[in-house]
């Protein structure tokens, strides 16, 4: 089990990040199968065995650097999973990272999505061989947003990911 501490331990709050593991699958699945949450992000919810695929490209992608890659969000108090974190890189020596997060819907507008990205961005400040951020999200979602705005991020371009409308942001480390 490996979680991940903040920067400044005293400024952790509710929200911990923890790496996924090969035993978590059940808890992605949740979030990638979910019509209501996939609405932002795909537009579909994602059918058991591509989320399994999916899930395995994630563990995967977690072994390449101990500090990056996609975390459970999870309350500090209960340890109850509440979403999923990402610093997300695609090789282990990269500059730039991309930031994203997903609530399940009952844990949104309770502050917990701006949370989780100010703990991954303090976790890619401490890293030095990061000096980038990125962040795609839809046009369409405010809440998002609204939340990466507040962090520092800047809208760089519009653009069409797969045949879907995406916004991309970014923050300079």
């Amino acid at each position: 089990m490996q979680t991940l501490q903040s920067a400044h331990p005293h400024q952790c709050g509710k929200v911990m990040l923890e790496k996924f593991t090969a035993q978590d699958f059940a808890y992605y699945y949740t979030l990638v199968g979910n019509e209501q949450i996939m609405a932002q992000i795909t537009e579909r919810a994602i059918p058991y065995e591509e989320a399994r695929a999916d899930f395995g490209k994630l563990l995967i992608n977690n072994t390449l650097h101990e500090r990056f890659g996609q975390f459970k969000l999870l309350e500090r108090s209960s340890g109850t999973f509440l979403g999923l974190g990402k610093l997300e890189i695609t090789k282990q020596a990269a500059a730039s990272a991309e930031l994203g997060y997903i609530l399940l819907p009952q844990y949104w507008g309770k502050g917990l999505g701006t949370e989780a990205a100010r703990q991954l961005i303090e976790v890619a400040r401490s890293e030095p061989q990061l000096k980038k951020l990125t962040a795609i999200i839809d046009p369409a979602n405010l809440a998002s947003r609204k939340i990466l705005i507040n962090q520092g991020f800047i809208s760089t371009k519009l653009f069409d990911y797969d045949g879907l409308p995406a916004e991309s942001l970014e923050l300079t480390l």
